[in-house]
């Protein structure tokens, strides 16, 4: 069948979608005690999980898994959904479907974080939330760090150690013409090339063929940033000779190079 996508045994082509009214009906009925309207319920929103997923494919889990995780988020969503607030399932459904997503992705990550770690991480969350209810604004690291009585350096910790890790093929941005920029792109080393490394490697070889009194020469005046008047008067020798002795071994590295 054209179009087709398998996922858990699932023909993602046949999803059925609800309408508004036909889920608040459903909510009402299984409020109620009907089962077999939570049945519909998931399997009506089932796209809504697959939507959600799309932003999670990229991280090397199986499809499969994430969806199956998704149903779980959906599923609790429903179950602790109040329908006496003025708000749809799908609004409060996507949040426990991303959370349950992130939870699974962090306890199956290669990087594990300690449970205490994750527990102040997970605090501090909370209270960055509270703190912007309160302050109708973000609040920094040094207000949630006081508000926990604890250091900066230990929120920021335990809230790096939780965030999901990036692949560095991740696209962030791609235009029309089908140009993509890479995470990589952005945090790419301009200093360590391979051309610079080819340089210093070249260097440091010419560098070697100087004799010790070059070397020494080179050292003084180009690392430790010493004039050859006081280079002269350390080796005893006239300024116009360390002049002489410091341009023959620039030109002799220059040739090598």
């Amino acid at each position: 069948m054209q179009g087709k996508v398998e996922i858990c045994g699932v023909n993602t082509s046949k999803l059925k979608v609800l309408t508004n009214s036909e889920i608040n009906e459903l909510l009402k009925r299984y409020k109620n005690g009907d089962l077999s309207a939570r049945e519909e319920l998931i399997s009506g929103n089932l796209r809504l999980v697959l939507s959600v997923i799309q932003r999670f494919v990229n991280r090397g889990e199986m499809v499969d898994d994430l969806f199956q995780v998704g149903c779980i988020g959906l599923i609790k969503s429903i179950d602790n959904f109040d329908t006496s607030l003025n708000v749809r399932l799908s609004t409060y459904a996507v949040p426990m479907i991303i959370g349950e997503i992130r939870r699974y992705l962090r306890d199956n990550s290669s990087i594990r974080v300690s449970r205490s770690m994750r527990d102040i991480a997970y605090r501090a969350l909370q209270v960055k939330e509270k703190l912007t209810s309160d302050k109708q604004r973000e609040p920094s690291i040094d207000e949630i760090a006081r508000a926990m009585e604890m250091k900066n350096e230990d929120v920021v910790f335990a809230l790096d150690a939780i965030m999901d890790p990036v692949s560095l093929f991740d696209p962030v941005y791609s235009d029309s013409g089908g140009d993509t920029i890479c995470v990589m792109d952005q945090v790419g080393d301009n200093k360590n090339t391979d051309e610079n490394w080819l340089e210093h490697i070249a260097l440091k070889e010419a560098i070697s063929k100087l004799n010790e009194r070059e070397k020494h020469i080179l050292s003084l005046r180009f690392y430790d940033g010493k004039t050859q008047m006081e280079v002269a008067s350390e080796i005893g020798i006239s300024q116009a000779q360390v002049s002489r002795l410091e341009k023959s071994a620039i030109n002799r590295i220059k040739k090598q190079i």
